[in-house]
């Protein structure tokens, strides 16, 4: 198990500077495969030793090789983000065959909630590829171990969740963007996979943190009421967490209302 988070962290740096990439560039509709990655300051082409995931930021001190230009802390700390998470991911499902699929949720999120943050903006290239990469993943532990019924019950995860957001965004337009709705979608699949007690909570946690990050950004920024709030990055912290501790929350809850 240990040599497993290791090795899972360690895939989570490279993955996480590649996502920098996907940041960077999706949302201005570049291919994220050419150019190589260069400085934005000189347009010098970034050598291999200086593409070392943070190591490279540390020797260089957050600057260009070349021309001095700042680069910014973001870099490392997405590619440590990244590394956090696939380890954690690492130690909750072991070798279990589900991994993988979780590791995908881990990429994709942490791009698409570092896009929406800067942008406003959950790209549907990101998120719609999703609907067939996530049950084309989950189909392995499902084949392997036989587990049909968490399959079934992530694809109506998906379909109840999905429903849900399509509600509010159309009981309320302006409080809830339709890329939120694609999200809520990809999310359900793998919180259905879960079970439902993880299902509720993880919805119900994306509503709380968005509801907080609010608050905070009005209290901070003095934002207005009509705001535009990023809620995607939210929504996959409610999940991420509901991954974790969902179940445990769930039956603490259940029990309390004696059911």
């Amino acid at each position: 198990m240990p040599a497993l988070i290791v090795l899972s962290a360690l895939i989570g740096l490279l993955i996480g500077s590649f996502l920098n990439v996907v940041i960077y560039r999706v949302p201005r509709g570049e291919s994220v495969n050419k150019p190589r990655s260069h400085c934005p300051g000189c347009n010098t082409e970034i050598a291999p030793r200086d593409n070392v995931p943070v190591l490279s930021w540390l020797v260089l001190r957050g600057r260009c090789r070349h021309c001095g230009e700042p680069i910014s802390i973001r870099y490392p700390a997405v590619e440590l983000l990244t590394a956090l998470v696939f380890g954690s991911l690492a130690a909750k499902f072991g070798g279990s065959w589900a991994l993988p699929a979780f590791l995908y949720l881990a990429a994709v999120g942490i791009a698409l909630a570092f896009i929406d943050y800067d942008t406003k903006r959950l790209p549907n290239v990101l998120t719609l590829p999703s609907y067939v990469i996530a049950p084309a993943l989950l189909l392995l532990p499902s084949a392997v171990d036989g587990l049909w019924p968490d399959f079934a019950r992530a694809l109506a995860g998906g379909a109840i969740l999905y429903a849900f957001y399509f509600l509010l965004a159309f009981i309320y337009p302006a409080g809830m963007g339709f890329g939120d709705v694609k999200l809520s979608g990809v999310l359900g699949i793998y919180l259905g996979w879960l079970g439902w007690g993880t299902l509720a909570v993880g919805a119900f946690l994306g509503f709380l943190f968005g509801g907080l990050g609010g608050i905070a950004l009005m209290i901070v920024t003095k934002a207005g009421r009509k705001t535009k709030i990023p809620y995607g990055p939210y929504m996959i912290a409610g999940a991420y967490v509901a991954i974790f501790v969902g179940q445990p929350i769930s039956h603490w809850y259940t029990t309390i209302l004696g059911l």
